[in-house]
């Protein structure tokens, strides 16, 4: 037995799987459709849903950051009264525009992988 013959086995069942999965890949129809649903109110909606969750994602860090200053003692009674009236307000902000793009806090959710979900 030559080293070439347990490879040309392999080669064969491998022609096999690819013949098996083009046919499946054939019964399925074109994957790309030539039109795209690109309704409006979808569109925007989505581009609201990916811009806040941004901003949540940014909002969380920035707030975390804030945390770890203070703890650290590296901030002042202004500028801790500061940073709270602002992450307030931009809360406040944040609800308005989920209920005008209709959306959920787990809308705006992202699974970060080993870190967990964002939300």
């Amino acid at each position: 037995m030559s080293v070439r013959e347990p490879l040309a086995g392999k080669l064969l069942t491998a022609q096999g799987d690819v013949e098996r999965v083009a046919r499946v890949l054939e019964g399925l129809g074109d994957p790309f459709p030539r039109r795209i649903d690109a309704d409006p109110e979808k569109v925007e909606r989505g581009l609201a849903q990916l811009v806040l969750t941004l901003i949540e994602l940014l909002r969380q860090l920035m707030e975390r950051q804030a945390l770890r200053r203070m703890e650290a003692g590296s901030l002042s009674d202004d500028e801790i009264e500061q940073l709270g009236q602002t992450f307030m307000l931009l809360a406040d902000r944040m609800e308005r525009l989920k209920n005008e793009f209709g959306l959920e806090d787990a809308d705006l959710n992202l699974d970060l992988g080993p870190l967990g979900s964002l939300l």
